[in-house]
């Protein structure tokens, strides 16, 4: 049955394969009707099989292997993210003397090994790469990958080195700097480039999306349109996001009328292929409050494809619950439950937010218990929620118990500053110094400490009339330093009698 379910993403193009490509060579032993190696690579689903055995199993057969075969075949493999196998193909075709191997193939094979192996191994690889090899296409996949690893001072230094032997001659590496820039916060570094992008070639479909998405991010109504002009000034033509991105900016500004002009737009350009669209658009349509058009996508969307992918499901839900209609959402809810073999948490913790935001606590605890037994494990977020809600209800012990729950679902917290401030506010007004050090041992056990929240362990040392014992010495040991409040609470509470948790504590 997992075997099946692996498969099915890839039986399709494994299909697509087999209708344009005949069996290469002679029917040598082994040969299935319609057989192609193409099918034999799609299928092998688990990471542990080796792509190499096939390559050779079909040779012994007496079968040749031709070059455009297996490029397509990493094609197909790379978009279902099945690196390994991709780059176990690209490096048995470098040890094939007769196949002659372009720039472009061994980026497509640096992309793999920074993928695989991580970024030293890809940056070797470009270091041992032939020199004639070293080409727009290799540069701009090194480069790539310093942007996804977030190395900033070598992909600015790549661009440099790309700008001295002439390899700026489209806008890819532009792009691919953009997106590094907008992911870090630097939006002032976008207009840069795209006037350096300027200076040696012409903006695509990319730039442009990229360049919307900064004026969204700025808010910037007057800007949004001003690149829509440019855009139609140098004749590239908008896809789906574009019109996506002028939507979500003009409904954020209140512009509905232009809004829905724009998802008019959007909607004439979503396709089967281009699905990621109709999850946009109900989340646009949702921002408009046209339940409508919303259920008029979502019928569409029904119409249009066999089966829905999770995200797919979320963004109905998520959209619903805007509306209020928790009835309907429920409907959704448990067609994705019957249709799903994922559990994914992140489904169930729509409705789950629904009740917490609307105060429905004992509904949610109800729910709750539901999906566990449906066997969906509750991850982080879904402890999260519940911390929230219980700060609202002013359950102490509870907001204790999800959150130990909610850090010991993660290897590593990334600190959310605004939950940990919440709860250390909420235990200063009870007094409760017992609670407030161990919130302090849970976040000091996740990795986080600081100064603030021991400033506000001592206001609630304040509150409760107690004295902590060993302040300085274990904000030393946590590594966090004392600013001047810390001094004042300090010197506040040493005129109070020393509190037996502090005792235990020290």
């Amino acid at each position: 049955m997992l075997a099946r379910r692996l498969a099915s993403p890839f039986a399709a193009a494994a299909a697509r394969l087999l209708s344009t490509a005949a069996p290469a060579g002679g029917g040598g032993r082994g040969a299935g009707r319609g057989e192609t190696l193409g099918k034999r690579l799609l299928q092998l689903i688990y990471p542990k099989r080796s792509a190499v055995v096939v390559l050779r199993r079909w040779a012994e057969e007496g079968r040749s292997v031709q070059k455009y075969q297996l490029n397509r075949v990493v094609r197909e493999l790379r978009k279902y993210r099945r690196y390994k196998h991709a780059l176990e193909i690209c490096e048995w075709m470098r040890t094939q003397p007769e196949m002659r191997l372009l720039p472009g193939d061994h980026a497509v094979h640096l992309d793999l090994v920074a993928k695989v192996r991580g970024l030293a191994s890809a940056e070797k690889f470009f270091e041992d790469m032939p020199e004639r090899a070293k080409a727009p296409s290799t540069c701009n996949a090194l480069l790539h990958a310093y942007v996804q690893h977030g190395v900033r001072e070598k992909a600015e230094a790549m661009l440099a080195e790309m700008a001295r032997a002439g390899y700026l001659t489209c806008a890819l590496p532009f792009n691919h700097m953009m997106s590094m820039y907008m992911a870090s916060g630097e939006l002032e570094r976008v207009p840069e480039m795209i006037k350096q992008l300027r200076r040696y070639t012409v903006p695509d479909l990319v730039t442009y999306n990229i360049w919307l998405t900064y004026c969204s991010k700025k808010s910037s109504v007057k800007s949004a349109e001003r690149v829509f002009d440019l855009m139609k000034d140098d004749r590239v033509v908008p896809d789906w996001m574009t019109f996506s991105l002028l939507a979500s900016i003009y409904i954020n500004a209140g512009l509905h009328v232009k809004g829905r002009d724009a998802l008019v737009e959007m909607e004439k350009r979503a396709s089967r292929k281009e699905r990621s669209a109709y999850s946009s658009l109900l989340t646009l349509y949702a921002s408009l409050s046209d339940r409508g058009n919303l259920d008029r996508v979502w019928n569409k969307m029904k119409q249009t494809f066999r089966k829905f992918c999770d995200t797919e499901y979320k963004c109905m839900l998520t959209s619903l619950t805007r509306f209020d209609d928790i009835t309907e959402a429920m409907n959704v809810y448990r067609e994705w439950e019957s249709a799903s073999g994922t559990r994914d948490s992140r489904i169930p913790n729509t409705i789950l937010s629904y009740y917490i935001k609307n105060g429905m606590i004992e509904k949610a605890e109800s729910f709750l218990g539901q999906i566990v037994e449906k066997r969906v494990k509750p991850s982080y977020s879904t402890w999260e929620l519940f911390v929230w809600g219980y700060l609202s209800s002013n359950r102490t012990d509870k907001v204790l118990e999800c959150l130990e729950k909610a850090l010991s679902c993660l290897e590593k917290w990334e600190p959310n500053q605004q939950l940990a401030t919440a709860i250390f506010s909420h235990v200063e007004k009870t007094g409760d110094i017992e609670v407030a050090e161990k919130l302090l041992v849970m976040f000091r056990d996740a990795g986080y400490v600081t100064t603030v929240m021991y400033n506000s362990i001592l206001r609630t040392y304040v509150k409760a009339e107690l004295m902590p014992l060993i302040v300085e010495e274990r904000m030393e040991q946590d590594k966090v330093v004392m600013d001047e409040e810390t001094r004042r609470l300090l010197r506040l509470t040493s005129k109070y009698p020393i509190g037996e948790v502090s005792t235990l504590m020290s």
